[in-house]
């Protein structure tokens, strides 16, 4: 799968709708770091108007708030989750992972018990990285060099977890999925 990385967060949206089907899903942003925040924000709300999907921002800037988000999470009533990429989230993995059907931006999150995964390859990221140092080595300035977003992404979906939840995942969406976990 290929999209830009202002689709991703829209697209997101669309695949957790595709197996959790709810009135409202939640995201869950770090209001400390606005610009991620509010680009996730818009554009998930913007996704959401455009399917007629309830979409409810939850907010979390330390460890302990994200059990106040769940708290939230659960008195709203809302049947899924999207968490905003950020490294609170990765370090808090744990922690999200056993407190809600949710969908990722990393692999790591579904490897570990998570629901599912939407995001860019880090992989592929570590070596535009490794590319661009070697060019800033051999004497490129850092300033002209273009800046690159994502261009591959991919889905992990844990059938495991969902099974876990009492979720049936069609076989039709885990044929699209990367890697399916068991």
């Amino acid at each position: 799968m290929t999209t830009s990385y202002d689709e991703a967060a829209p697209k997101r949206l669309g695949l957790l709708r595709e197996i959790v089907p709810a009135a409202i899903i939640a995201v869950l942003v770090n209001p400390n770091d606005l610009i991620t925040a509010n680009s996730e924000t818009t554009l998930m709300r913007a996704a959401g108007r455009s399917v007629g999907q309830r979409i409810e921002i939850l907010q979390a800037g330390t460890a302990r708030d994200i059990d106040a988000a769940f708290a939230k999470l659960i008195d709203m009533q809302a049947g899924a989750l999207v968490v905003a990429s950020h490294a609170l989230f990765a370090t808090q993995a744990q922690q999200l992972i056993a407190l809600a059907p949710t969908l990722y931006w990393r692999r790591e999150f579904a490897q570990a018990g998570g629901l599912m995964s939407y995001g860019s390859n880090l992989a592929d990221a570590v070596r535009v990285v490794g590319a661009y140092a070697a060019r800033i080595l051999k004497g490129e300035k850092p300033g002209d060099l273009p800046v690159q977003q994502p261009t591959k992404f991919e889905l992990v979906v844990n059938v495991r977890a969902a099974k876990a939840i009492g979720l049936a995942i069609p076989e039709s969406f885990l044929a699209r999925a990367d890697e399916v976990i068991e």
